[in-house]
């Protein structure tokens, strides 16, 4: 039996995930696989850390330590192959805030900006939250896996004077892994027209056996003068509610730039306790987090089996990577708002709607798999039993 089959009562923690029903009129017994955070107790030595830092019992304003950095330096070169300085990480409380930052440091009102939907929620209103144009290159899937239309990126780019590009990579929701190729190819256009990058990375680590994540601005030194790239150690070691995101720029002039947007917005300051957990994972963290992408890989699979095997009307984008699954429900037939009705309110089931990652995502839903294989076996019975009754 594996730790990670451990189940753990969340409940009564002000978890948004297990105790937001009521808040977000959420029926209270709908069994809760959204928001994307993991139900897996957190490795030991960030527990450890934690509590040794708590024993000092004050908590006034922190920096970040030498080893803090160290740890980020390590975990990037170890990890991707990627060696980074130490004078290019900015710690930020959140990779979502990184996002608005570079939005207000980079562009002004009216500006273009571009996504890739059906993408994170945050991504379009960060755009349109602050008045600037938005501008959409949708991913195309192709028999069971997402795509980037090519033509479309460069004339979507050229015929809207596009500044700004957020990519999500890999991408949340539908798993993608960018390949170098394709990261090569999105670069090229990119520079070709002066657009900025900013590289949401939060799921970097989150990858399936086999399948490696190159960070943006690795492949190739002469992209680095114009992204910026977002990282956390939120997603892969369950650290969302601490609040600590590196945000890692190599260009001086962008990274001063940035820095004196977020100390303008009164964001440039981390939670005293995130920092010391951030360092223990990325000191500590490669075997565990290992450990719990190979049993979120089974995970996967029993799910593709299940789907295959009793429900084959509702289809699983292929994904190279995250915890979260993306899953097709066109053909049961249903509208956006019937298709959410039917797994809350039938199937008992709290999804992330897939019209919520933009009109594209219409017809899908976004599944949690990072819980107890228990967990996951009770949903595909309760969705086993609620597409059974509809008689198809």
């Amino acid at each position: 039996m594996s730790c990670f089959d451990k189940v753990v009562d969340r409940r009564g923690t002000c978890s948004a995930k297990w105790d937001g029903h009521e808040v977000l009129g959420v029926p209270c017994d709908a069994l809760p696989l959204w928001v994307a955070d993991m139900d897996f107790e957190i490795m030991p030595q960030v527990n450890e850390a934690i509590r040794r830092r708590t024993e000092h019992a004050v908590y006034g304003y922190p920096l970040p330590s030498a080893e803090y950095y160290a740890s980020i330096q390590g975990w990037m070169e170890r990890r991707f192959n990627w060696p980074i300085e130490k004078d290019w990480i900015l710690t930020i409380p959140g990779v979502v805030p990184a996002l608005s930052l570079a939005i207000q440091a980079f562009t002004r009102p009216g500006d273009a900006v571009m996504i890739q939907p059906p993408v994170y929620p945050p991504f379009a209103n960060a755009v349109t939250g602050h008045g600037r144009k938005l501008v959409k290159n949708p991913l195309v899937l192709v028999d069971g896996e997402y795509k980037i239309d090519f033509r479309d990126f460069e004339e979507k780019i050229a015929g809207n004077g596009v500044r700004l590009f957020l990519l999500c990579s890999p991408h949340n929701p539908v798993g993608r892994v960018w390949s170098p190729a394709e990261l090569k190819q999105m670069a090229e256009i990119c520079r070709a027209y002066d657009v900025l990058v900013v590289s949401d990375e939060i799921h970097q680590d989150l990858v399936y056996p086999g399948v490696r994540h190159y960070p943006f601005t690795q492949p190739d030194p002469a992209w680095w003068e114009r992204a910026i790239v977002c990282t956390a150690p939120s997603k892969s070691f369950n650290l969302a509610g601490l609040q600590t995101s590196n945000i890692i720029i190599a260009d001086p002039d962008l990274r001063q730039k940035f820095a004196e947007t977020a100390r303008c917005w009164g964001i440039s300051k981390v939670n005293a306790i995130g920092l010391a957990a951030c360092q223990a994972a990325y000191t500590h963290g490669d075997t565990w987090m290992d450990a719990v992408m190979a049993y979120i890989a089974e995970n996967k699979e029993y799910v593709r089996r299940f789907l295959a095997e009793n429900l084959p009307r509702i289809q699983m984008a292929r994904p190279q990577g995250l915890f979260l699954l993306w899953l097709d429900f066109r053909a049961l037939g249903m509208t956006a708002e019937e298709l959410e009705h039917f797994l809350l309110h039938k199937a008992g089931l709290w999804l992330n709607q897939g019209y919520t990652f933009g009109e594209e995502g219409a017809g899908f839903a976004r599944l949690n798999i990072g819980c107890p294989r228990s967990t996951l076996e009770t949903a595909m019975e309760r969705l086993q039993a609620a597409v059974g009754a509809l008689g198809l």
